[in-house]
């Protein structure tokens, strides 16, 4: 006899902290299930998924990189905001065999940035893959008065900027790591919605280290989508630059919460969030 089952999928996996999430609200809860981490390249997506459609234990997966554009392709429902933010990162599956996407990284951004004054405030976006579309999607939903999205290339943070129409109200710039304009007094809130700074990914741009660090007002919030280091260097550099910091946790247990209900069919227990967050960074 089985037993229902969910998982996180992407490549690399092994760094994934959901599964110590999961397994501690299950644990909480008495629930029956388990929550695994499974590693699939992205041309074997397509048929992982079709044999998960089959499995009657199986309640879905989230998705990670560099799997979440590609899972949007390939499930039912990705209209509306996913087809938007062009990701997908959590499957369910139906009891007719059907798989539905969606994505809750939504929901980890407003817990993030709950406690920040997001009305008419200047916000500097690093990056422009899927996870800075969802957090541009976040900033401009709550009235920022601007975003300037930094980005490797150009092109692809102007690609991401033009996607906010006028009509929205959200003065929209782009430009590179290297050649971004205005000081860090006038930003109010930074972002990091890229991998650098990640264990085993790519370091943060220097120029963006030095940029943080040259100081600025201390009502400035910055946060890191990235959570593996806890303590990033675009964290340690804003903080030495004078800005108050916030790290990859608060989203990283926001969105799975909605995803965790998903799957189980109960709400997270959110009131044990002070001795998860000291399970996942032992």
């Amino acid at each position: 006899m089985g037993h229902p089952y969910a998982e996180v999928i992407g490549d690399p996996i092994s760094h994934s902290k959901s599964p110590l999430i999961h397994g501690f609200w299950l644990e909480k809860l008495g629930l029956e299930g388990e929550y695994r981490a499974t590693r699939v390249e992205g041309a074997s997506l397509r048929s992982y998924l079709e044999t998960k459609r089959n499995d009657i234990w199986w309640r879905g997966c989230n998705v990670t990189a560099p799997l979440k554009e590609k899972a949007a392709e390939q499930v039912g429902a990705p209209s509306g905001l996913c087809q938007f933010l062009g990701a997908v990162n959590c499957i369910t599956r139906t009891p007719l065999s059907c798989l539905v996407g969606a994505n809750s990284d939504l929901a980890g951004l407003k817990e993030a940035l709950s406690d920040v004054e997001l009305k008419g405030a200047h916000a500097v976006l690093i990056g422009a893959g899927g996870a800075a579309r969802a957090a541009l999607c976040h900033l401009v939903s709550n009235q920022v008065r601007q975003v300037t999205i930094l980005a490797r290339n150009e092109a692809r943070a102007s690609a991401l900027a033009s996607l906010i129409p006028p009509s929205a109200g959200t003065k929209m710039e782009a430009a590179t790591f290297d050649r971004f304009p205005g000081a860090r007094q006038g930003v109010d809130l930074l972002i990091n919605a890229t991998p650098m700074g990640m264990r085993g990914g790519p370091s943060m741009h220097p120029a963006l280290i030095d940029w943080l660090a040259t100081g600025g007002r201390e009502e400035t919030c910055a946060f890191d989508m990235v959570y593996d280091p806890i303590e990033t260097e675009f964290l340690a550099a804003a903080l030495a630059g004078g800005a108050r910091i916030k790290d990859g946790l608060h989203m990283l247990i926001g969105q799975a919460a909605p995803a965790f209900e998903l799957f189980f069919g109960a709400a997270a227990p959110r009131e044990h969030d002070v001795e998860l967050r000291a399970l996942v960074t032992r």
